[in-house]
């Protein structure tokens, strides 16, 4: 299906707009899950460190008043909904249920004749094999149906050697709807700061994988903050690909399956100690979900997210993260979860102890002040990036705990606040730029731009802000454009609108349709919509101000990397063969169970 194209977009944006491949969801009909909560009982051991034993639940769970019956697992509505849509409770896929048959793997070829598959014309040397092999990957998606089910990841993960079941390597497993990304690099910052125990004292070698990228495909996967080289994509890659040819193995992969794939190769030829893995979407189908013994799990926050794929209500989503749970291993939920629903989960799956953070630290908080939606909005929001922070540090005493015959050197308490206090890239990341202060900050919906909003005007009493802002289409952008003009005092002058060359960018129409108020006053230009027109008149205008005014550049993870580019921020970054590609497989396979046929 051809999306349709404006006219006004430059030739770039309409090669990515043109070539894009619409994915179809289906959409979960399971009615609404209700759970009944538990009470927690204190464990009579180890009184500094309270945890959830699913396993004994007599010590530390109770469902029911005494003398109630407890309900049977068999009739519990968790149970019923984990086998409801063609997949079974251990996460491996249930062939009666599938709804896509198994299709061959089938991508396009190298381009080394002389058009490409999508038309354009090369020649093998014109473009790098970093290029050209990272843009075939994401023209996977493109040829074949995504298939429902770990199926595909199980059979990959086998064929490569089960390098994530390897019993020497720690790897902790980290889901949830926000704050996944920053505590995944949080605690692989702190870890690569650590000596394995053995008799050299070397530093650990500690990998992470997280999604999506910024500006550049390899940002991906690092060991001991190093990205994978171009060289070994170029080396690895290829033998991910061998193992899914039809006369091979015949794994019709998605982008995103392929991707994991790679990672998994990258660690073990790298020899990492310990793998920080972020799942791409939900967690019980993703992709990295079929790791057998993770040392620790981490479920960072449950919201309202790819309502169409996880489900319509917390419950549901939330039973979708606590897929990554395991039998026999810990469980780490953060504060802003439902832990009826998590603990549920835990019990069912066998899991090891369910920790908070305020478990880890001996108090009973996060049980005491269940956060609600109310909360969420309320004038006074916690402070995300403490709360990432404190998951982390959970994390870090629980596998100091479990896996202390590694951890040689003993971190400092000041050592561990310096390392967990890293952002992400464009997580409330602040630049100068010719005298001027520039954020930027990925947030991309309501509660996002809201939070946003209340974290600048906190950190910056009195500050007045200009914005650059482009949306994703799928957003509610009226409720995405009044939270910027909260900050500007209703005012539109001081906000600049664009279109990110991408599918699923919100054209400049349908946001001005969407609050009106920008129409008047806002900067956007119909004939050039481009992000670096607008960075770059936004800063002048912040420069001459000379009243101190922040520059913001918000909205959408698509617009980052032409933003960095046109603030001169020197980093590794793909060129536009690789990401005019990038804009046309846009679903990755990440959300690749709920899917049908294309």
């Amino acid at each position: 299906m051809q999306a349709a194209v404006p006219q006004m977009l430059s030739s770039r944006s309409k090669t990515i707009a043109t070539t894009a491949t619409a994915i179809l969801f289906r959409r979960f009909t399971t009615t609404t899950t209700t759970v009944s909560g538990f009470r927690l009982v204190s464990p009579a051991h180890r009184p500094s460190l309270r945890a959830f034993d699913p396993r004994q639940s007599p010590l530390l769970l109770a469902s029911n008043p005494p003398g109630t019956r407890t309900p049977s697992s068999s009739s519990s509505p968790i149970r019923r909904y984990l086998s409801s849509a063609g997949q079974n409770n251990d996460g491996s896929a249930d062939s009666s249920n599938s709804s896509t048959a198994r299709a061959s793997f089938s991508v396009p070829d190298m381009g080394t004749d002389e058009k490409d598959n999508d038309g354009v014309t090369t020649t093998d040397d014109k473009y790098t094999g970093y290029e050209k092999w990272v843009r075939r990957l994401y023209a996977t998606n493109m040829f074949h149906p995504v298939k429902l089910g770990l199926e595909n990841m199980h059979l990959l993960h086998k064929l490569l050697g089960n390098p994530m079941d390897d019993p020497d390597r720690v790897v902790v497993h980290v889901a949830g709807t926000n704050g996944k990304g920053s505590v995944c690099l949080k605690i692989a910052n702190t870890l690569r700061h650590q000596q394995r125990k053995d008799q050299n004292g070397r530093p650990l070698n500690v990998g992470i994988f997280c999604s999506p990228h910024v500006s550049s495909f390899r940002e991906r996967m690092q060991v001991n903050g190093k990205m994978i080289t171009e060289e070994e994509v170029i080396e690895l890659l290829p033998q991910i690909y061998d193992l899914c040819l039809p006369e091979n193995n015949d794994i019709p992969a998605t982008f995103f399956e392929i991707t994991t794939a790679l990672a998994f190769l990258f660690f073990a030829k790298r020899g990492a100690d310990v793998v920080v893995l972020e799942t791409g979407l939900g967690g019980r189908l993703d992709a990295t979900n079929v790791i057998a013994n993770p040392a620790l799990s981490i479920i960072t926050s449950i919201g309202l997210e790819h309502t169409r794929i996880l489900g319509d209500t917390i419950e549901l989503i939330a039973v979708e993260k606590g897929g990554i749970i395991k039998k026999d291993r810990p469980v780490l939920v953060g504060p802003h979860c439902p832990h009826d629903v998590l603990t549920e989960c835990a019990r069912q799956k066998g899991a090891g102890r369910y920790y908070t953070p305020s478990l880890v630290q001996g108090t009973l908080r996060d049980f005491e002040n269940p956060p609600s939606e109310e909360s969420a909005t309320s004038e006074d929001p916690a402070d995300y990036d403490i709360e990432n922070q404190d998951i982390a540090k959970a994390a870090l005493v629980l596998l100091e705990q479990s896996h202390g015959d590694i951890f040689g050197k003993r971190l400092s308490p000041e050592e561990i606040d310096l390392h967990t206090s890293i952002r992400p890239p464009c997580r409330f990341e602040t630049i100068r730029k010719d005298d001027a202060t520039v954020i930027l900050d990925v947030a991309h919906n309501p509660s996002a731009m809201e939070y946003l909003v209340y974290k600048l005007k906190t950190t910056y009493p009195g500050t007045p802000f200009r914005f650059v802002a482009g949306m994703s289409s799928d957003k509610d952008l009226g409720q995405c454009a009044r939270a910027l003009l909260s900050a500007t005092d209703g005012s539109s002058h001081n906000i600049h609108l664009v279109q990110a060359a991408h599918p699923r960018a919100a054209s400049l129409e349908n946001i001005l349709a969407a609050e009106p108020r920008l129409e008047s006053a806002a900067h956007y230009d119909f004939d050039d919509r481009s992000i670096t027109k607008q960075v770059l008149k936004a800063l002048e205008l912040t420069k001459e101000n000379k009243n101190g005014e922040l520059l913001v550049v918000c909205g959408s993870v698509f617009l980052m990397a032409e933003t960095r580019e046109a603030l001169g921020i020197d980093e590794p970054r793909d060129s536009d063969y690789i990401t005019e590609m990038a804009g046309a497989g846009i679903r990755h396979g990440q959300e690749n169970f709920g899917n049908t046929k294309m």
